[in-house]
């Protein structure tokens, strides 16, 4: 079973950075992609990133791009999410997930098929 723990949130002020680490766990596979989701309060989740570990290519929708980085350590079957330039409306909890597909900027707005509990960030303005 794919169990999925997220590490990293907290409180920081707009303009700020925060790392969000997940370790994935239960499973042993070549093709596969994980990913970052956030909700906000009173909103839909929503995908952020993803990174496909078979080729080493990643995703990022454009809300986050050239703030947001993805980046795996394979070995240990690990994401994390580099987050700059934070801004209030980054605020929300953040999930990782796993996914069997090949991830795209389009998959981001389907749903995974594992997911961690979440961690919640807190952007001050």
């Amino acid at each position: 079973e794919v169990h999925l723990v997220e590490f990293g949130g907290g409180l920081v002020q707009a303009g700020g950075s925060l790392r969000l680490s997940c370790a994935g766990s239960g499973f042993d596979a070549e093709n596969y992609a994980m990913g970052w989701f956030r909700q906000a309060p009173g909103k839909e989740r929503e995908g952020l990133s993803c990174f496909n570990f078979n080729d080493g290519t990643s995703h990022y929708v454009d809300s986050v791009k050239g703030r947001f980085t993805i980046s795996s350590d394979r070995r240990k079957n690990t994401v994390a999410l580099q987050m700059n330039a934070l801004k209030p409306e980054d605020t929300g909890t953040y999930y990782c997930a796993l996914t069997w597909a090949y991830c795209t900027t389009g998959s981001l707005k389907r749903p995974f098929d594992s997911w961690g509990q979440g961690t919640r960030v807190t952007v001050s303005s």
